[in-house]
């Protein structure tokens, strides 16, 4: 057989919900692997038990598949005080809902999203971590 005529295994669609983590403010988006696209969705200002509240709200509206969580570091990789912070919030969102949390290098989103004129820059930055994600899963 061809690798032309070879059947093309079928495009697993998984969707997710991304976190662009503050701590004051933690914006989030969703996307998939079907349009590999992302969109904003809302910035949650709360912190605590009440930001782990809203998080569980969106997490049963859209049922994602698994989480993404933007972690910052310097231009130069070198890592700094939300490094580590950024880190602990996707372990607890992994603690409280059970679901698989990827983590990617979160570096310049939020310039990308003010200089987009987004107006609401931290769920723009995560749409931003979210599309990159998916971009780095073909």
């Amino acid at each position: 057989m061809s690798a032309s005529s070879r059947p093309t295994p079928p495009t697993v669609h998984r969707s997710f919900l991304a976190f662009d983590y503050g701590t004051k403010r933690v914006g989030v988006a969703s996307g998939n692997t079907v349009t590999c696209t992302a969109q904003p969705l809302r910035t949650i200002a709360a912190e605590g038990t009440a930001r782990f509240e809203a998080i569980g709200k969106l997490i049963a509206e859209w049922k994602p598949d698994a989480l993404v969580v933007g972690v910052p570091f310097h231009p130069d990789g070198a890592p700094h005080e939300n490094t580590e912070r950024a880190k602990r919030f996707a372990r607890q969102l992994h603690g409280r809902f059970h679901l698989t949390v990827h983590e990617v290098d979160e570096r310049y989103t939020t310039t990308q999203a003010q200089a987009s004129g987004a107006a609401d820059v931290d769920a723009a930055s995560a749409a931003i971590i979210l599309e990159q994600f998916l971009r780095d899963l073909r």
